[in-house]
């Protein structure tokens, strides 16, 4: 079973994103689109204490008469963070967001977050995943693909 640790080291650019809590909504608008992320961690004093989204944006932000330029992240940031660790399960994964209702998990490891698993990142590689399982199966049904 595939966990998350491979999704982190398949990917080319693992940097995490933040924000600090005082940040507008421009500024990390603006640090989303030049990390071409969906989510930001938001940190007070050194410390992860939330996570801003393009979906808070859409549904807290604009939607609700709040200017970017004006509105500070702590208005709409989440402070709910579901994290999991570089051993956790891509289907553990699935099952967080789809209990929690999140799109985004950062990984933990030794006490600091080491990249962040987005909804894309885990369909993409529980694609593959399931992919490798099919061509073992077929290989298997055919008799072919053995020893190779």
């Amino acid at each position: 079973m595939t966990t998350v640790r491979k999704i982190i080291e398949d990917k080319a650019k693992t940097e995490v994103f933040t924000v600090p809590i005082d940040a507008t909504v421009m500024t990390a608008l603006k640090v989303m689109d030049e990390g071409n992320v969906g989510a930001v961690l938001v940190s007070e004093n050194k410390k992860i204490v939330g996570i801003f989204t393009e979906r808070d944006y859409a549904r807290h932000g604009e939607l609700k008469g709040r200017r970017a330029e004006e509105t500070l992240v702590r208005d709409l940031m989440s402070t709910k963070l579901v994290m999991v660790k570089p051993e956790t399960l891509l289907t553990e994964c699935a099952e967080l967001m789809y209990k929690y209702h999140v799109r985004h998990l950062p990984v933990l490891e030794n006490e600091k977050v080491i990249g962040i698993v987005s909804i894309r990142r885990l369909a993409e590689a529980l694609l593959a995943q399931d992919k490798g399982t099919i061509t073992k199966l077929e290989h298997y049904i055919l008799g072919s693909g053995y020893g190779e």
